[in-house]
Parts: structure tokens; sequence; C-alpha cells
């Protein structure tokens, strides 16, 4: 699966990154503004949503069975106000890693906290987030 392709992902406009270290983002459009005139708080987090998912399946996507992932907790700090572009980084740590995948292999499911960092064009630091996931073998 491809995160960018999800219908949703898709309307809102999430993209793979370019950008050296990014992994996806949302391009400049002034749809995507608040009443401030900078990127919506909405769009911020849907792209951090989406940035832990694609990190979940590109990382885990090949452990050899099926799995479904569903968000289950998202804790987010709006840090500076995003201007023009935002591009996205992600990571779990590998203490995380390891415990995540030695329950889901054992135990049939797991959780896993995915950190997320979204920075605008300009190198502003839009927002940190951690979003937890419940993932299960299919």
């Amino acid at each position: 699966m491809n995160v960018t392709e999800l219908p949703f992902n898709q309307l809102v406009g999430i993209a793979r990154s370019s950008q050296e270290g990014s992994l996806l983002m949302l391009p400049a459009d002034p749809r995507y503004h608040n009443h401030l005139g900078t990127v919506h708080a909405g769009a911020l987090m849907t792209l951090a949503e989406a940035s832990s998912g694609a990190l979940l399946l590109g990382k885990y996507g090949t452990l050899g069975f099926e799995v479904v992932p569903v968000v289950r907790r998202m804790e987010t700090k709006f840090r500076k106000p995003a201007q023009g572009a935002v591009h996205s980084q992600a990571s779990i740590s590998s203490e995380q890693d390891a415990q995540f995948v030695a329950a889901l292999t054992t135990k049939g499911r797991a959780l896993v906290e995915v950190g997320v960092d979204l920075h605008d064009e300009h190198g502003a630091h839009a927002l940190s987030a951690t979003v937890e996931w419940f993932v299960a073998k299919r």
C-alpha cells in the first residue's frame, strides 16, 4: 500500500517529498490556509498522520505477513506557523522497533509510536507529533 494513493490523501494533495531526508510533503496551496494565511492545523495533522503510516508501511511492509494498522492516538504540538510547502520526517526509536516486532510476531498484535516532525519550505519547525498505531496481523 502507498499512503499517497489513499483517496483522502490524494484529495488533500499529499505526495512523496523530493527533499533529502524528508518522507512526504504537502504542496504550497492557498486552499490549505487558515484565517491567518498560514497552513491550517488540520492539513498539518493530516500530513503527520500520513507520514507516520508511510514510515510504518515502509519499515514493516516486508515482515512476511499482512498487517492492519489503525491509528489509536495522536499527540500534536504546534510549534511555528507554516508557510508554503511542508515536508515531513518520521522515525521510530530502536527500542520501540524491537518491542514492536517481537510483540507483533509472538502475539499477532502490537502498539508502536511514530515520531513525526514537519518543517515548512523556509525551514520553520511547524509541528511535532507522536502517533500511536495499533497493528494486527490479518
